[in-house]
């Protein structure tokens, strides 16, 4: 082999492959999350028809074929493009257009740093499933995630409607209060794992504690999951906890003015919340792409590096949908609590103990060892 050969190969091994990959997985991530929107839309529609015993979507047709509702998302896209909106008399144009984009936008840059399965080497050139590997990866979300909040104020200032600044500052309250207990609850998660990296967190997880129970966060803190899945709800304006959208209220929330595609860019932001929700869920606590008993190692020696990756994805993906789920089955079941009840269970519930989980679980690492 020549040295220019030799030195043309090593440069492109070592400087624009890893830039190409970073480039496709920061467009192929935000393409999948989006386009798995309209399934979800499908799921929560279907869901609802199954557990209030009703027949669901079934009108949207092509010659006379439904596909069980499949069409009725194809019809909402259709409608909210088509669809001209008026802009309100007293709103502020300039945040007011703005305000939806900056509430889907953080909603997507929020998923970069969750892994979907382990990086494989092939010829020296390593492949990640996560579009961004830093230290801090959770504190990362947490900082996205929350800026989501300044577009949902926007939108309910700049409407210029009494009932959506209402929302807006409902909306505002809640998820700030509830980020707090959000971010608490994974404090006990970092002390067991001494790391707040979600790879290096979910490859820990791939460990067996007395050779047979998996290391996951669900059974080494299950009060930090509790705590957790209790404030992704709030945190994601869903039942019981959507206050800001009550509609024998305050009739719609932040988004009352909003219609066509602004409206559509807030749910939205409220889908792609609940898929990021449900990945962090799967991520810390269920093992994210880890299949149980099948470490990363084993898995590649059993099934070869070419196709352990689409098995790990599989495995998260499946883990992911059911959290999905979980929030559509709590959507369809549970009634919806009052404001003052929303913001007490926070303050005087969730939030201590949160600080009670934290020092509890120092206690056992600094007697036990752990």
């Amino acid at each position: 082999m020549s040295l220019e050969h030799y030195i043309s190969t090593y440069v492109f091994k070592t400087l624009y492959l890893p830039i190409m990959i970073k480039v496709i997985l920061a467009v192929a991530f935000p393409l999948v999350v989006l386009s798995a929107i309209p399934i979800l839309v499908w799921m929560e529609r279907r869901g609802a028809g199954l557990i209030q015993d009703r027949m669901g979507p079934n009108r949207s047709n092509i010659a006379g074929y439904n596909l069980l509702g499949l069409l009725h998302p194809l019809n909402d896209a259709i409608k909210m493009v088509m669809k001209e909106t008026l802009t309100p008399a007293r709103a502020k144009v300039l945040f007011y257009y703005l305000a939806p984009a900056l509430v889907v936008i953080p909603a997507i840059m929020a998923f970069a740093v969750i892994p979907v399965a382990a990086p494989v080497e092939i010829e020296g050139v390593k492949i990640p499933f996560q579009v961004a590997t830093i230290d801090p990866g959770l504190l990362y979300i947490f900082a996205i995630s929350s800026l989501g909040v300044y577009g949902i104020m926007m939108a309910g200032w700049a409407s210029g409607n009494k009932f959506s600044m209402l929302g807006g500052v409902r909306a505002a309250s809640q998820m700030l209060s509830y980020e707090v207990v959000l971010g608490i609850s994974l404090v006990s998660l970092f002390m067991i794992y001494s790391d707040c990296e979600p790879a290096a967190i979910v490859e820990a997880q791939g460990a067996l504690m007395f050779g047979f129970i998996p290391k996951w966060g669900i059974i080494l803190s299950p009060v930090a999951f509790f705590l957790f899945i209790t404030a992704a709800f709030a945190e994601c304006n869903r039942t019981p906890f959507d206050l800001p959208e009550a509609d024998s209220e305050i009739v719609a929330g932040h988004h009352l003015e909003y219609g066509g595609m602004k409206f559509a860019m807030f749910m939205m932001s409220e889908y792609l919340s609940i898929i990021t929700m449900s990945a962090i869920v799967t991520t810390m606590f269920f093992g994210g792409y880890q299949i149980p008993f099948l470490p990363t190692e084993k898995l590649h020696y059993l099934a070869g590096p070419f196709i352990s990756p689409f098995l790990q994805i599989g495995a998260f993906s499946v883990k992911t949908l059911f959290f999905i789920w979980l929030y559509i089955w709590a959507r369809w079941t549970l009634p919806r609590f009052r404001y003052d009840q929303v913001m007490k269970l926070c303050y005087l519930r969730l939030f201590p103990i949160a600080l009670a989980n934290i020092f509890i679980t120092g206690l056992v690492i600094l007697f036990f060892k752990l």
